[in-house]
């Protein structure tokens, strides 16, 4: 009997020690992965700081990390390395199940681990440079989210060299991310108008875009490495979109960007731009595939990666096909969800030869089954920059060998851009955005001149003798 009362005892030991506690092996979790975005002050509508916080919504931690709808992290395991990811591991996501599944016990407050601290104010120290808007933007209690368009003249009469930027939200409870750009030709402040914003779904309405820097909840300041400063041309302002999701009450943010200027850069940096418009998704269709391209015409290490689409956007595969064959996986994003987008920064940059094809595969459901769908019932959706649109995007920030390819890299990455705009195009007088107006006048007249058939396109013999051409040109 004896020995019975022993293991009985010896098992309920044994159970409980099994059992996940809070203050064990809890706190561990949500410290390190979720505590960065909830807790007080910050965007997430509750704080996850203290066991009386956590336990209250046990079961609601185990369903949305188990789903992998927390923490928000959308690129897939062994699809890149990145810096910074928010991703549990399967062992976390059981841990933090079968706690709430035995009543979330909060355990011996001996093993409790000290709560995180965080920096207030500038994440990066005290910037050089403060630039805040110059008027509080006023957010209504409902409705959709807004995307809008901030112009920050940076009444620069000389080259600035930024060593880092930050974004600094105000009213957390609204700004959902924000991603700033810089226009050199005054392109925003005619959008704009009459003040200083304006309504900007998708991208910023201007061409060429140059993205510099970006925020979301629980990101980290985008801080240049050695020799890497990016360099503001004189005369250019910023553009700075903010995404606001209504709070169930008025609301007013007055957000700042803070930056830190540097040296000359040493380094030399480019961005490349893979594109398609060929998107015309029919009412219903589930599954759209969308393919594109570009060739990269020097060796690079790729930084950090990008991709964008829309409200329709499923499934987001980047590969590079290497010269000699081998397949090296940029991202894949399985549920793509547009409130959750983000720059993606590698923890090592991804080196990629000359002549490496850098290929989006990405997928959109257009049927009733997409909660996303902003069309009910749906309708056909073309490329465009509105919210019914589609894009199918990806930038890619990369290092070049040296600060003088700069200049030639984005002018062979433009004409890799025309090649593939030329390869897809359905009216060759269609010209996208990107392609400026005195580009569209020479192509125009190099188009006129290739077409030999005169059929009014090119076939792609016809393509590849003009782009040898200007390829040409550019040595």
């Amino acid at each position: 009997m004896r020995n019975l009362i022993w293991a009985g005892l010896a098992g309920a030991m044994a159970a409980a020690a099994a059992t996940p506690t809070f203050n064990h092996d809890i706190a561990p979790i949500l410290y390190s992965n979720c505590a960065t975005c909830h807790r007080p002050g910050e965007v997430a509508p509750f704080s996850l700081l203290t066991y009386q916080d956590a336990a209250k919504r046990a079961k609601q931690i185990a369903t949305v990390t188990q789903s992998r709808f927390m923490p928000p992290w959308k690129a897939e395991p062994g699809y890149g390395e990145f810096q910074n990811e928010r991703r549990l591991s399967d062992a976390q996501i059981a841990t933090l199940k079968d706690w709430a599944a035995n009543g979330a016990p909060e355990g011996n407050a001996s093993e409790k681990p000290t709560p995180p601290t965080f920096t207030d104010g500038w994440q990066a120290g005290q910037p050089d440079k403060v630039f805040k808007l110059e008027q509080a933007y006023s957010l209504p209690a409902d409705g959709p989210d807004q995307y809008r368009c901030f112009v920050i003249p940076m009444n620069l009469d000389h080259d600035a060299y930024v060593k880092s930027f930050e974004f600094r939200p105000d009213n957390r409870k609204i700004v959902h991310h924000a991603i700033v750009f810089s226009d050199p030709d005054g392109n925003a402040r005619r959008l704009a108008r009459n003040g200083n914003s304006y309504p900007c779904f998708g991208g910023p309405g201007f061409a060429p875009i140059s993205m510099v820097a970006g925020w979301a909840p629980g990101g980290s300041p985008s801080v240049a490495g050695p020799g890497m400063s990016l360099t503001v041309p004189k005369g250019s302002d910023l553009v700075l979109q903010i995404h606001y999701h209504p709070s169930g009450k008025a609301e007013q943010d007055q957000s700042s960007l803070g930056m830190t200027f540097g040296d000359p850069p040493t380094v030399g940096r480019g961005m490349v731009f893979i594109n398609s418009r060929a998107i015309h998704i029919p009412a219903g269709e589930s599954h759209y595939v969308v393919k594109a391209g570009i060739t990269i015409p020097q060796d690079v290490e790729v930084l950090g990666i990008t991709p964008h689409a829309h409200y329709l956007g499923k499934d987001m595969k980047i590969d590079a096909k290497l010269p000699d064959g081998t397949v090296q996986h940029m991202i894949w994003i399985k549920d793509w969800d547009f409130n959750w987008q983000g720059q993606y920064r590698y923890k090592e940059p991804v080196k990629l030869p000359k002549g490496t094809r850098v290929e989006i595969e990405y997928t959109y459901d257009n049927s009733v089954a997409n909660i996303r769908n902003p069309s009910h019932p749906p309708v056909n959706v073309h490329w465009g920059e509105q919210t019914t649109d589609e894009m199918a995007v990806a930038f890619l920030s990369v290092k070049l060998k040296s600060m003088d390819d700069q200049a030639l890299f984005q002018k062979q990455i433009g004409l890799e851009f025309i090649n593939e705009f030329l390869a897809q195009a359905d009216n060759l007088n269609d010209f996208p955005p990107e392609i400026s107006p005195q580009a569209r006048a020479r192509l125009s007249m190099a188009i006129s001149l290739f077409d030999r058939n005169h059929d009014g396109k090119l076939d792609d013999e016809e393509r590849k003798t003009l782009m040898d051409f200007l390829r040409a040109r550019l040595q």
